[in-house]
């Protein structure tokens, strides 16, 4: 019994270490998007190649790690990656001069863990995979 909770509690510590890790890339392509003022100006400031820098190697990592993830882990990748990626596209399409959007959806809060296990997802159809890779990679082509 001493056994299966040391490793219950090595899991959630190692899911809550993967969670923030997840938010610091987050952080950092918000950072890059504007929507969080740049620490020495105080004034939020665009790289879209750096964003899109974070925003791939989220991608990646939700590549390969699929199907290694917890439940809660999975949805916040996929939030997260999702709103970096809606984000992206705005502020690429919008004006030089343009004041970006308030950065409440570009780093999302992980929500508390549910109590029962949420339901596993359906397998991807590989036609499906392949669109939505091609979505996915359509933000910053």
């Amino acid at each position: 019994m001493a056994g299966e909770t040391q490793t219950s509690t090595q899991s959630g510590e190692l899911s809550q270490r993967f969670i923030e890790f997840v938010m610091m890339h987050a952080q950092n392509a918000a950072l890059f998007l504007g929507q969080i003022p740049n620490p020495k100006t105080g004034q939020g400031e665009v790289n879209l190649d750096l964003a899109k820098m974070f925003i791939d190697q989220l991608e990646m990592i939700q590549e390969k790690t699929r199907g290694n993830l917890t439940p809660d882990e999975t949805t916040v990748l996929k939030n997260t990656l999702s709103n970096l990626q809606m984000l992206y596209v705005e502020v690429a399409q919008s004006p030089k001069g343009a004041t970006p959007r308030p950065p409440t959806s570009a780093t999302p809060e992980p929500e508390p863990a549910p109590s029962t296990p949420a339901p596993p997802q359906p397998p991807v159809a590989p036609d499906e995979a392949e669109s939505k890779k091609k979505f996915t990679k359509s933000y910053g082509s």
